[in-house]
């Protein structure tokens, strides 16, 4: 039975060390927009900033001032404050939040 309770407790930890991060996605669309993750190393990561998705340069990037999801400008951007087609959060179950 000792043996038993490292392996158990292996188990939830590791569940817990792979748990994915949140995603990002449009509204409308369902475009992918990358992880909501603070990790720079992550490729998918908004906060990659060499990243599709947290480079200033990628269209596809919050990160982008000139872009559709980055603008100030545009209804798309989580940077404008009067847009209406925000980019939704999905968690690790699916849902959007």
């Amino acid at each position: 039975m000792k043996a038993a309770v490292p392996v158990i407790l292996a188990l939830l930890v590791s569940g817990i060390v792979q748990a994915e991060p949140p995603q990002l996605r449009d509204r409308q669309t369902g475009k992918y927009l990358g992880n909501l993750s603070s990790n720079p190393y992550d490729a998918n990561s908004v906060s990659n900033p060499y990243g599709r998705y947290g480079s200033e340069h990628s269209s596809d990037s919050i990160n982008n001032p000139h872009g559709q999801y980055g603008s100030r400008y545009s209804n798309d951007s989580p940077n404008n404050p009067y847009a209406t087609n925000l980019p939704a959060v999905y968690g690790n179950d699916g849902n959007r939040y």
